[in-house]
């Protein structure tokens, strides 16, 4: 059976703007075109990104492919949805990362990624700020993804996070102008800002 085709008010409608459980989120999720995530009983809408998100998540996935060519850990490029689920957590939660890297990839399949990726980088436009900054935010440092990168194309900077000892995020750095970013858990990723923000 084919997806429907459902406008983004249909798609709230749907939810009906209100917490439903992860089953019904199934049933919705299966039924129709349009890219969901949810999290915490809440439905959300992805719309579809601009130009410049779409350069900027192109120019940082290349560099990531290149970095990992050899490794054991992958970089994935949205849409790819994660099934963000852990022993610790009672449900799932699924979100679509604009890049995740997994390297545990005993989750991985054709259709999505179920477990826990350990970098996650999101970036950032006007509609979806405060959904990255602090509800994507507060769910990856949940579910323990070692690394969050906010990426903010409107500044060029791109803000490191990662998990300390106590599995609570700490700042990490904040790389601006055309510094040269060296990532928080693996050794040796370094990515030049310039080539990131090259629109």
């Amino acid at each position: 059976m084919s997806k429907l085709n459902l406008s983004k008010g249909v798609i709230l409608m749907l939810a009906e703007k209100k917490h439903i459980t992860y089953e019904e989120f199934l049933n919705l999720d299966n039924s129709i075109e349009e890219l969901l995530e949810y999290i915490d009983g809440v439905v959300y809408y992805q719309a579809s990104p601009s130009r410049i998100h779409q350069v900027v998540a192109i120019n940082i996935a290349t560099e990531f492919n290149m970095f990992f060519k050899n490794s054991a850990c992958k970089p994935y490029i949205a849409p790819f949805d994660i099934i963000l689920k852990n022993e610790k957590e009672t449900y799932p939660r699924k979100v679509i990362p604009d890049i995740s890297v997994i390297c545990d990839t005993t989750g991985l399949n054709d259709q999505n990624y179920v477990g826990v990726p350990n970098l996650i980088v999101e970036i950032l436009s006007p509609s979806n700020e405060a959904h990255d900054l602090i509800t994507k935010m507060n769910l990856y440092q949940n579910f323990g993804v070692k690394e969050y990168w906010i990426v903010n194309p409107k500044i060029r900077t791109i803000s490191i996070y990662k998990l300390n000892e106590n599995g609570l995020y700490e700042q990490f750095a904040v790389y601006k102008n055309e510094e040269v970013l060296e990532a928080a858990t693996f050794a040796e990723l370094k990515l030049g800002l310039k080539d990131i923000f090259e629109f």
